[in-house]
């Protein structure tokens, strides 16, 4: 597919939407259509550094092929391995390339609320919660992405019952959308003794946050509770009615915060992670009116979906909904996860292509 002529259109159209962001008024502005500009301007950028980049690896693969036919043998084995590493690196950039030029989905852009929760398992689940928060952590500090946690409570073994916490940076929604849902660790837990395997599952949420642009919350809707906060085994137990439990009266739904020490904060924490659970369950509605919209999703991104394995005994990663799997476990659990949430956006790119063209995949 030649996109010589789609990315010189999008090179003028970045500096259209740059002209428009600097001149934009704010007094007679919408902030709303700002933060679309600003989230077509850093897709378009982003389109642009990656195309540069997949011609730089096109051009050095070139030359690498061509430098293979005239080596001699000790220089063969260096530059073929050269090449299958450029041909690693292609495959992921014509992805990213792909996923760049598709229709700009409304959370492009946005940073995420991650929450994890232990499913079936018991302590071994709420282990396998702060592997993940961890593996999470480490893939962050990679991307140069800030992480804040917003909530945590844990457990006296060392594991977890629940974890919030904000990424925000250059592409968190992009590649961290597609860990939502459940994902399953088979492992002999720390407790066993007779060294049986285990299956236990956590799940995984991945919210884009809602800017009170996206959803504005009625104070008329809200029912605001404040309480003591609590630790396991009498630890950290506040003295002061610190903790905040908000009720959005008209679904019900309730966020409680009792991480911090100020009320005043945890109201802002349990707000905020409030506003963009209900900001998903409104998406979900209006993709639910889509049908193709629908279709050209590849799983709910519901939290009882079961989308991957971590196998421990075999070192493998199985990725359900793309059919891929990893001999790679240990890497991927220290948050190397690039080329894993790579191959997922490259599988998806080519997917909702086609059905935008109208051909398979």
């Amino acid at each position: 597919m030649d996109l010589s002529g789609y990315i010189t259109s999008s090179e003028a159209r970045l500096q259209e939407v740059e002209r428009a962001i600097s001149a934009f008024d704010f007094t007679k502005g919408d902030q709303n259509q700002y933060q679309q500009l600003n989230r077509e301007y850093q897709k378009i950028k982003s389109l642009m550094v990656v195309w540069n980049d997949y011609q730089k690896v096109v051009k050095s693969l070139k030359e690498n092929r061509e430098l293979l036919e005239e080596a001699d043998d000790d220089l063969k084995e260096l530059v073929k391995a050269d090449i299958e590493s450029l041909e690693k690196d292609e495959h992921r950039l014509d992805g990213e390339i792909k996923a760049l030029i598709l229709p700009m989905h409304p959370n492009e852009g946005k940073d995420v609320i991650v929450e994890i929760r232990p499913g079936a398992g018991g302590d071994e689940a709420a282990l396998f919660v702060a592997d993940m928060y961890r593996m999470y952590c480490k893939y962050a500090e990679m991307k140069g992405w800030k992480n804040e946690l917003m909530e945590l409570s844990d457990t006296p073994l060392g594991g977890i019952k629940s974890v919030s916490f904000t990424l925000r940076g250059d592409g968190a929604w992009s590649n961290m959308r597609f860990e939502s849902g459940v994902h399953r660790v088979q492992r002999i837990p720390v407790t066993e003794t007779q060294g049986r395997i285990h299956t236990s599952t956590v799940t995984v949420a991945v919210l884009a946050e809602a800017q009170e642009v996206d959803f504005e919350l009625n104070p008329e809707d809200l029912r605001i509770d404040v309480f003591r906060a609590s630790g396991h085994g009498g630890q950290c137990v506040n003295t002061t009615d610190s903790a905040v439990r908000v009720t959005h009266i008209p679904t019900g739904m309730f966020v409680a915060s009792q991480q911090e020490k100020s009320q005043h904060r945890n109201k802002e924490i349990a707000m905020r992670i409030l506003r963009s659970r209900l900001l998903q369950i409104k998406q979900e509605e209006e993709d639910k009116k889509n049908a193709s919209e629908r279709r050209s999703q590849v799983g709910t991104g519901d939290r009882s979906e079961r989308i991957r394995t971590y196998n421990y005994p075999q070192n493998r990663v199985s990725d359900h909904r793309f059919d891929l799997t990893f001999y790679d476990l240990d890497n991927i659990m220290e948050g190397n996860m690039d080329e894993l949430i790579g191959e997922i956006r490259a599988i998806d790119a080519n997917r909702r292509l086609a059905e935008e063209l109208g051909i398979e995949a």
